[in-house]
């Protein structure tokens, strides 16, 4: 059976793993070509998009592929979209992995938003000096806010327009608590702003907003289309993926 992996996140990558070598099974990874240089994968690779939902219906019954599993990024919203709406059109079982969200714990500060632009509307009542965990793209929200300091954080350099006052730091997770406590401490952060991205790759920057008393904006994640199973790891993506091999 081949199976069609949309990836990109640690979890996509975890599943690849699990599933390479296992009888019945021809494996494929799917990035959007987003970061440069990415790590190589277990069995096939493509890079790029499919030309919408049309394209990947196409590209779904061109490969005869056997299944899906939709292992992007939470903020991805729009493969999500059309990876239901081409699976339903090609007749072809699709599986969602989405890692679990954070939940705020006592001590939090938590200002959430349903946007870049809402946090960047909600930022200058926070802090003057941001440390902005967005990823390369969207900066565009905070460019005009030129009273504050950024450092933005990504795995490769983010797009214009950016704020002016900008420090850039090229970093790929899992962080560490100690490197996230130094590195508030080291620049003077007095907010942080973060996507709802969950997992525990980057959550130890919430541990030391939290202990630091900073308060951090979170952006709430975006609707996921209606009907999909969903499971929160690979473990559970894998034994599905197994489950739907022929006898």
């Amino acid at each position: 059976m081949h199976v069609l992996i949309l990836g990109g996140t640690g979890e996509a990558r975890r599943l690849a793993e699990l599933l390479d070598g296992a009888p019945g099974v021809r494996l494929t990874s799917s990035l959007a070509g987003r970061v440069a240089g990415p790590r190589a994968l277990p069995g096939g690779t493509r890079v790029g998009g499919f030309g919408g939902a049309a394209g990947l219906t196409a590209w779904l019954r061109e490969h005869t592929v056997g299944a899906v599993v939709d292992a992007t990024h939470p903020f991805a919203g729009t493969i999500s979209f059309h990876a239901a709406r081409a699976a339903a059109d090609a007749r072809v079982p699709l599986l969602a992995l989405r890692r679990p969200g954070w939940v705020p714990v006592p001590g939090d500060r938590w200002y959430e938003t349903d946007s870049l632009e809402e946090a960047a509307r909600v930022l200058p009542a926070l802090g003057r000096r941001v440390f902005l965990t967005t990823g390369r793209m969207g900066l565009a929200a905070f460019a005009d806010l030129d009273a504050l300091w950024f450092l933005v954080r990504s795995v490769d350099a983010p797009d214009p327009p950016q704020p002016v006052r900008t420090e850039v730091l090229l970093d790929r997770g899992p962080f560490t608590l100690d490197g996230e406590r130094e590195l508030l401490r080291r620049h003077r952060i007095d907010v942080v702003v973060t996507k709802d991205s969950g997992g525990a790759a980057t959550a130890p920057k919430l541990t030391a907003a939290r202990e630091a008393g900073l308060p951090v904006v979170v952006v709430r994640r975006p609707p996921a289309p209606e009907g999909v199973p969903v499971v929160p790891d690979p473990e559970s993506a894998a034994r599905w993926v197994r489950e739907r091999l022929s006898p």
